[in-house]
């Protein structure tokens, strides 16, 4: 009988050790892979992206309507000279009379592009401003890029009403 617990003994160690080797090979497989499925998720490295840039001026000099004094209750428009491509600056004059003087009087600047489409003015742009006093020369600058179509720039003081400027064109 000796014998044979011998060798139920030894048959049930060497399918221990089958499990156990067979344990082992199926986490060594499962670390294997995922250290390869990490390795793969790593970025790559990055490419070195070379950019330019076109240099303008902050002034320029204005000719036309620019040089003229402005009115009040009429908008003048301006083109600066240069720019490149399709960008075009627009210089808008007026004169806004505070009807308060002691208080301060808020105005409104839009740039409006006409829509074939509804066959109306659209906002394009707008910027606000302010001052206190009894009346204030204003300008304001506004750019078109790459946006070709008819313009005009609207001026809004608060309790007033709008000034338009004559339509103007920008193509490319």
């Amino acid at each position: 009988m000796v014998k044979r617990s011998t060798t139920v003994l030894v048959s049930g160690t060497a399918s221990t050790a089958k499990l156990f080797v067979a344990a082992l090979a199926f986490t060594g497989a499962y670390v294997g892979f995922s250290a390869y499925d990490t390795a793969n998720s790593t970025p790559r490295p990055a490419r070195t992206v070379t950019l330019s840039a076109h240099e303008l001026p902050i002034t320029s000099p204005v000719t036309g309507a620019e040089t003229q004094a402005p009115k009040a209750g009429t908008v003048s428009v301006s083109a600066l000279p240069g720019g490149s491509g399709c960008v075009k600056t627009f210089v808008a004059r007026s004169v806004v009379v505070n009807p308060k003087p002691g208080r301060t009087v808020l105005y409104e600047w839009r740039l409006a592009r006409w829509s074939a489409e509804s066959r109306k003015w659209h906002t394009h742009l707008v910027d606000f401003d302010g001052f206190g006093g009894a009346e204030e020369s204003v300008r304001w600058k506004a750019g078109v890029s790459a946006n070709p179509g008819w313009y005009r720039i609207e001026l809004t003081v608060n309790g007033g009403k709008t000034v338009k400027s004559d339509r103007f064109q920008v193509s490319c």
